[in-house]
């Protein structure tokens, strides 16, 4: 896993109010202290962002947004995992199980699996 991942993971953690982070002084311990809705929240509002971002690059030919507002996307994602006690490893981890499966069969083994969700 990525370095950069790990410690940022790593900082997310301990910003959990259980874990000492404190919701006065922290923006990533006062979003965990509003619990799931807030972090889902969140996610939406940077996933239209980056949507809108690279909407506007298609036209202008400028990425930067895009990858700030990705970086955004991400950074909230890492906070969302850390909510579920969930880590960036376990995504990576996902991945790598699908390495090599086509699109279309791994999403349509998602469907049969009596676990798997909605999503995709």
């Amino acid at each position: 896993m990525s370095t950069t991942l790990a410690r940022l993971a790593a900082v997310i953690e301990s910003r959990k109010p259980a874990n000492g982070g404190d919701p006065a002084s922290s923006y990533v311990a006062r979003l965990f202290s509003k619990g799931d809705d807030a972090i889902l929240k969140k996610i939406g509002e940077e996933a239209t962002e980056t949507v809108m971002a690279a909407k506007d690059a298609r036209v202008s030919g400028d990425a930067n947004k895009v990858l700030y507002e990705c970086a955004d996307l991400w950074f909230h994602s890492l906070i969302m995992l850390s909510q579920f006690n969930l880590t960036p490893q376990q995504v990576l981890d996902e991945l790598a199980r699908r390495e090599g499966l086509s699109g279309l069969d791994e999403k349509a083994s998602r469907a049969a699996s009596p676990d798997a969700g909605s999503i995709g």
